[in-house]
């Protein structure tokens, strides 16, 4: 059984996120599409996600990113 990780956002994302959604109402459904398959994936173990590890970045300034349609979101894997 795979475990299931939390997904937690910054303030300043959360700040920026709603701005965006003001503009593209559309990010929506693909932030919801990312946060669950972050909370199964966030490693990209199964090879089905655009997922890259970025080289270079150091823990907790976003070590990963996730590609979804027009948007990127970076994250970091605590624990």
């Amino acid at each position: 059984m795979t475990s299931m990780f939390s997904v937690e956002v910054t303030t300043r994302f959360e700040r920026d996120y709603r701005k965006l959604l003001k503009l593209h109402p559309d990010i929506a459904e693909q932030y919801a599409r990312v946060v669950a398959i972050l909370a199964r994936d966030p490693f990209n173990r199964s090879g089905s996600h655009p997922i890259k590890k970025l080289a270079g970045v150091k823990p907790s300034d976003g070590q990963y990113r996730i590609k979804f349609f027009r948007y990127r979101f970076i994250y970091d894997i605590d624990g």
